[in-house]
């Protein structure tokens, strides 16, 4: 006999998969395309060569971008790869899942259809990306890819190749990309499991007495739930009798931005090394940003 709680976290990883698998595949088959079909000279005539215009037009187009925190590190990763630089690439990959149109839509309905809380999520989430944007440019030369993800494929889009073999390699790469996240969601599916199923929410209730406290234990918690943007929300619209209107944001910029999936995804692309100031930079800007709401 299985007892109650370990079918409960089964029953809860299970459901993250389920819905964190359509986006990862989203994800990997974008990649794939960017691969094949997306040159370096069209890259260079979207993204200006200034810095601060780079991260701005990257948090724009980030913020036209229905894509889910589960799939976006392959994304941005193969656009780094293909000359995107650095700060651009972070820039996009946290406004992607936090202000594109579904995501907002969703917390419009979630909080009783008012535009309050949409608000504040999508202004936080363009603040943060462009102001840890930024700081990344100053502080770090080159692409920080970890070696396996800076090998170049020889096949890409620079070649002579047929429509056909171009689709042929963007599978190719998408299969390939799909292996290499899909074990680090598993991992981080399973242990989001975990943390849902023995972390009792009344411990976190009690943590989160003070003002600021609520502000953090809120972050936590998004970190450890690991929900997708597009249903966060409605978890968070439960909690408004008892937490903040600060701390429900902080909640909602923080978790699609930096949660346990991604960041073992991210350990995948990224050194760590630069994992833990990019991580550092959006904690402490989003529990500022969420403080002063």
């Amino acid at each position: 006999m299985f007892s109650q709680s370990f079918l409960q976290l089964n029953t809860i990883f299970i459901s993250i998969l389920i819905e964190a698998v359509p986006f990862v595949l989203i994800g990997v088959f974008i990649a794939g395309f960017i691969q094949m079909f997306i040159t370096e000279e069209m890259l260079a005539k979207v993204i200006p060569k200034n810095r601060c215009l780079a991260v701005l037009s990257a948090a724009f187009i980030g913020a036209l971008f229905p894509a889910c925190e589960c799939g976006i590190v392959p994304i941005v990763r193969r656009l780094i790869l293909k000359g995107v630089p650095l700060h651009a690439g972070i820039a996009f990959m946290l406004t992607g899942p936090v202000i594109n149109p579904v995501v907002l839509f969703s917390t419009y309905l979630a909080f009783g259809s008012q535009w309050d809380m949409p608000f504040y999520r999508g202004g936080l989430s363009f603040i943060v990306a462009v102001l840890v944007g930024l700081i990344i440019s100053r502080q770090f030369k080159g692409n920080q890819l970890i070696a396996k993800g800076a090998v170049r494929n020889h096949c890409d889009a620079s070649g002579k190749q047929t429509f056909m073999k171009k689709f042929a390699g963007m599978l190719r790469h998408a299969a390939d990309e799909f292996f290499s996240v899909g074990k680090y969601l598993i991992i981080g599916a399973f242990v989001a499991a975990a943390m849902q199923t023995y972390v009792k929410t009344s411990t976190l209730l009690e943590i989160g007495q003070t003002e600021a406290a609520s502000h953090l234990v809120m972050m936590g918690l998004a970190f450890v739930l690991s929900l997708c943007s597009e249903a966060d929300a409605f978890i968070a619209s439960s909690f408004r009798s008892t937490f903040s209107t600060g701390s429900l944001v902080a909640f909602l910029v923080f978790g699609p931005m930096v949660d346990i999936k991604n960041v073992l995804m991210m350990l995948d692309a990224f050194k760590k090394r630069f994992i833990l100031y990019l991580v550092a930079y959006i904690a402490i800007f989003v529990f500022i940003g969420s403080l002063l709401i």
